[in-house]
């Protein structure tokens, strides 16, 4: 094994949430585990919550937390993947909490069940505890569940502690005013960032190293500057991938250290993996106006249909199940395409599909006459006989949308493209458009206490009005 060229016992930089391979040089991460050790054991909180952007240590932390506790005095539930109904989520964490698997589907019922186990736990002088990961996969409608389970509480004390971890997009759904009763509960709100220095880079790699059974410097003084740069600046879960890869190449090159170049070249074979997939588009010819700068052409608008307007469209229909609150709505754009059901979204994929010939047929012939307009007719040709004549319509109109006056630039082309289309392509179309309206001005979902899907709808509403 490459480890043991190194006179290693075992692999160091894994990315698994080891915690003997803790190293206690990540401030941000130390400050995260103490505030819940805290929460959990003397702050006697309900709600504790750590999150923090991919690749950081939020996993590796719940284990150090749940090593760090007595076993005789909690009985623990870890919930790894969340993306389910509350009913399974609940059957999950009574299974883990009884040690054997949960029959019941009852939703009554299991509240039932689980306010016994609280009780029976607590009347043996144990606390139950409940750590969800990935807990920005579940769904509004669980969090507010969640928060309800919390009133599962005696007078003087609380009887179990949820610790909720997730990425940003967690303390964004937290933070909005809606879950202001969940959010209220929250004891200690913790944020796991990035190592904070080069400094600490070279610490953490040292450690693992010695952790393994290392006894003498790997890595040069110089490797640890491209580490700390190709890691994104310290992204804990990237310095493992390009140290465990450099310290591969040196063992097949039989380098006696990891100088700076090895790192430098591990991290360029990434960053060039990092870089555009795809090949530049040529340029379009574009209408001469000053007014359509920001407008959207077809081949956006084509794409925007794809994968903007069919997913927000498919969370719209996705809204009208019973199991969907009402008051409970998706923050972002990018949360609309992670809501919508698998089956929607291969529906709406059909539908579109259908309609793919007609659209490039309709750009197909925008084209050809963009070309007829530049180029001069021959002389010799006569006028066509029953040329019906071309609609010059284009939409350029300003709305007020929540308190903010924006501009709804819509081509030429694209109106005449739905003059001859049903009023569902029409809709399909707005709301396209609408959805790269917000891409383009985030202030109207970040400053607005409206629910990004009704700034979504009025927007759509207000282009489909006007492409009839």
């Amino acid at each position: 094994m490459y480890y043991d060229y190194w006179g290693l016992k075992k692999p160091p930089f894994d990315n698994v949430p080891d915690p003997t391979m803790y190293a206690e040089c990540h401030v941000s991460m130390e400050n995260a585990i103490a505030e819940t050790l805290f929460a959990i054991e003397e702050g006697n909180e309900c709600v504790a919550v750590i999150v923090g952007d991919v690749g950081l240590g939020k996993t590796l932390s719940i284990r150090i937390i749940i090593d760090s506790l007595d076993p005789d005095k909690y009985k623990i539930a870890l919930v790894t993947n969340p993306d389910m109904s509350f009913i399974e989520l609940l059957r999950e964490i009574i299974g883990q909490l009884i040690g054997k698997q949960c029959e019941e589907r009852r939703k009554i019922n299991l509240l039932e069940i689980f306010n016994k186990i609280l009780f029976d736990t607590i009347d043996s002088g144990r606390k139950v505890l409940v750590f969800v990961d990935e807990a920005n996969a579940m769904s509004p409608a669980n969090l507010e569940s969640l928060r309800l389970l919390t009133n599962m509480q005696e007078d003087q004390r609380n009887l179990f502690t949820i610790v909720l971890v997730g990425q940003l997009e967690l303390a964004r759904r937290l933070e909005h005013p809606k879950r202001a009763n969940l959010f209220q509960r929250i004891g200690t709100f913790s944020r796991i960032d990035k190592i904070e220095s080069e400094d600490l880079v070279k610490a953490y790699v040292e450690t693992r190293l010695k952790l393994a059974g290392g006894l003498r410097p790997i890595f040069t003084n110089d490797a640890y500057g491209f580490l700390w740069e190709y890691s994104e600046r310290g992204v804990p879960r990237l310095i493992n991938k390009i140290s465990k890869l450099s310290l591969k190449a040196g063992e097949t090159n039989q380098f006696t250290q990891i100088s700076g170049e090895v790192v430098h070249q591990i991290g360029e074979r990434f960053r060039h993996l990092a870089g555009p997939a795809v090949q530049k588009r040529k340029p379009r010819k574009r209408v001469e106006s000053d007014a359509m700068e920001e407008s959207v052409d077809d081949k956006t608008l084509k794409a925007s249909i794809d994968s903007s307007a069919l997913s927000v469209e498919a969370f719209m229909d996705r809204r009208q199940t019973d199991d969907f609150h009402e008051e409970e709505k998706v923050e972002t754009v990018e949360e609309i395409a992670e809501s919508f059901t698998k089956e929607a979204e291969q529906e709406k994929e059909r539908e579109f599909a259908e309609q793919v010939p007609a659209i490039e047929e309709m750009q197909e012939t925008q084209t050809a006459a963009e070309t007829a307009e530049e180029e001069p007719a021959p002389a010799a040709m006569p006028e066509p006989k029953a040329a019906a004549p071309a609609i010059k319509k284009e939409i350029l109109e300003e709305m007020d949308v929540g308190g903010y006056r924006i501009s709804i630039n819509v081509p030429r082309h694209i109106v005449e493209q739905t003059q001859s289309t049903s009023h569902e392509h029409r809709i399909r179309v707005a709301g396209a458009l609408a959805a790269q309206i917000l891409k383009k001005h985030p202030e109207l979902t970040t400053s607005s206490v409206d629910d990004p899907i009704s700034i979504w709808s009025d927007i759509r509403e207000f282009i489909a009005n006007r492409l009839r």
